[in-house]
């Protein structure tokens, strides 16, 4: 199935899929294996090119020991009108819970400003990582 018949909630169901099975360490093989289905087919739920069926979506909240409301976190429209990703959609990006998981494991304040700062100025001159 392309973009048709896929919205907003679909796209983010796949989001938190990804982001959960990261958290928990799982590989798209792994993952696919445990719920009976390629890794291609858990890139495409991930990705939002394919809808995540109930009964599969129950399997996947099986698996990563979550309930099946966790999928639809940040499904709740910006009240401010605010454009920006929801703090759950960026955690989706490749490498952005590792990147957040070793922050948090940094216990000095003054470091942690120093990184974060870093990041912005890296970011602001878009400078190729």
């Amino acid at each position: 199935m392309g973009d048709r018949g896929l919205d907003v909630v679909d796209r983010l169901v796949g989001q938190n899929i990804r982001i959960l099975r990261q958290d928990r360490r799982i590989s798209q093989t792994e993952l696919g294996r445990m719920i009976d289905v390629t890794f291609q087919q858990v890139q495409k739920y991930e990705n939002g090119t394919n809808r995540v069926g109930s009964g599969r979506l129950f399997k996947i909240a099986s698996v990563l020991d979550v309930p099946i409301t966790a999928f639809f976190e940040g499904a709740r429209k910006p009240l401010n009108g605010d454009t920006r990703p929801p703090p759950a959609a960026m955690l989706s990006k490749p490498y952005v819970l590792r990147l957040l998981q070793a922050f948090c494991a940094v216990e000095t304040l003054d470091l942690r400003r120093s990184l974060v700062e870093l990041t912005e100025n890296l970011a602001a001159a878009r400078v190729p990582i």
